[in-house]
Formats: C-alpha cells, sequence, structure tokens
C-alpha cells in the first residue's frame, strides 16, 4: 500500500483546515468536504498542495447520499480510505438558549451535523478501510462533552454523543484494526468561536475572547494549528495503542474542573 489516506469534514475553516494543511505537510492525501464551496476550494488552491494530493468534495455530510459520495469519491482517487477526521460541527447563534426556549428544529440541525455527520462517515468510511486492513477515526467532541455551561443544551449534548460513539466503534472494530479517538479542544480561535464572542459581546468581541482565554490555565485560547498536530500524531502509528478514548486539548481547563 502506498501513502496514506484522509477525509477531514468541515475542513474548509478552523480546526479543518488547520487539520487539512497539518495532514497534507505530513504526507497524506487528503480530501476535504464542507459545504461551504468558495472556502474549501480556496484553500485547496492556497494550500500548496498538489491538485492530485488535496481533492475538495463539497457536501453536508448530516445528509446520507452527500456522506456516501464523500467517501466514495475519496476512495476513487486516493484506492482507498485510510483516516477519518469527524470535524464538521455548528453551534448556531439561536441555540444558545434553555431548553424550552430551544426550536426543536435547531436541536435537531445541531445533532443531525455534530452527531448524525460522525455516524454517517463512519458507516461508509469503515468498510473502505477493512479492505486497507485497518483504519484510524478521530472525532471532534468537545469540553463541553465532559462538562457544560448555561445555555447550550443542543450543542452539549451532541458533543457527550460523540464521545460515546467513539467508545462504542472503538469496542466494535477492534479486531479489525480499526482505531475510533476523540478530541476534546478548549476554545479555539475558530470563525466559529468569533462569531459567538460577536453574539456574546457585539462591542468587544476581541476582549471577550481574551477574558474567555483566561479561564483556561494556559492563559490563552487555541490556535487551531494546535488541535491539527494532536488529530496527526493521533491519526500516526505513534499512537497505535491509543482507541476508545479521548485526549483533552483545552489548555488546563478540565483539569481545574471547572470554567473558571
Amino acid at each position: 500500500m502506498g501513502r496514506k489516506s484522509v477525509i477531514v469534514t468541515g475542513g474548509a475553516h478552523g480546526i479543518g483546515e488547520a487539520a487539512v494543511l497539518a495532514f497534507a505537510r505530513a504526507g497524506y492525501q487528503v480530501a476535504l468536504a464542507d459545504v461551504d464551496r468558495e472556502a474549501g476550494e480556496r484553500v485547496r488552491q492556497t494550500s500548496g498542495a498538489p491538485a492530485s494530493d488535496l481533492i475538495f468534495i463539497a457536501g453536508d455530510v448530516s445528509r446520507r447520499d452527500d456522506a456516501r459520495e464523500v467517501v466514495r469519491r475519496t476512495a476513487a482517487a486516493f484506492g482507498g480510505v485510510d483516516v477519518v477526521f469527524n470535524n464538521a460541527g455548528i453551534q448556531p447563534a439561536d441555540s444558545y438558549k434553555t431548553a424550552e426556549d430551544l426550536d426543536e428544529s435547531v436541536w435537531d440541525r445541531v445533532m443531525d451535523v455534530n452527531v448524525k455527520g460522525c455516524f454517517l462517515l463512519c458507516k461508509y468510511a469503515i468498510p473502505e478501510m477493512r479492505k486497507r486492513g485497518g483504519g484510524v477515526i478521530i472525532n471532534n467532541a468537545s469540553v463541553q462533552g465532559l462538562q457544560s455551561q448555561k445555555l447550550v443544551p443542543a450543542y452539549a449534548a451532541s458533543k457527550g454523543a460523540v464521545l460515546s460513539l467513539t467508545r462504542n466503534l472503538a469496542l466494535d472494530y477492534a479486531e479489525e484494526n480499526i482505531r475510533v479517538v476523540a478530541v476534546c479542544p478548549g476554545s479555539v480561535d475558530t470563525p466559529m468561536l468569533r462569531a459567538t464572542a460577536t453574539l456574546a459581546a457585539p462591542d468587544n468581541p476581541a476582549g471577550t475572547l481574551s477574558k474567555w482565554g483566561q479561564k483556561h490555565p494556559l492563559g490563552r485560547i487555541a490556535r487551531p494549528e494546535e488541535i491539527a498536530e494532536v488529530v496527526v500524531f493521533l491519526a500516526s502509528d505513534k499512537a497505535s495503542f491509543i482507541t476508545g478514548e479521548f485526549v483533552c486539548v483545552d489548555g488546563g481547563l478540565m483539569a481545574q474542573g471547572q470554567w473558571g
């Protein structure tokens, strides 16, 4: 078998974009999947990777046909699928509500993207991994899957579900040499976090980001690249005895047992 291939969902922005670039630097053939066509093409064109080694696939992985097509096109382009980074996730502005005030359609959309998207990519990628003799699935969860804060019922529930799905898949496929792990980032400097900061404090989003950073023992929020490097490590043979586990990349946030 030649070089390894990876699918990165939500690969056009933030942690996903950083992961696409990190995997490309590590020598992987990369399929970038995202709903944002313009941003996806931008990442592909500016990555510096040969067109044959980094492809963009437009699609919504919460939809069965799109998820299946992402896997099909990746296998067709690269000869198989070795790694999946289930990174696609949302936390819409209208999801910051109590359960009684949260619209059911918003709940459904968050769960569809954050949980069902992981399930569908796994459903269609695992048979391709089996053909390769194994593989690695990395799910992007969150510290909010471990603890929570007010007004995020859908997002927190979705990330808890991602962690449970990670454990189950790890057990179901360990004998087939398919490892399944998760990362739990703290606050990361992404477009999604910046949008949240603007929502929370329209007059001073930068100050809000700084304030959130101070809640982490390291005193700052993370750069997307810092999460991406952990993801690439977990996908590598250096992490070959890690499965069914999650890694907090959170600047010490969970070590203090509270949000600060």
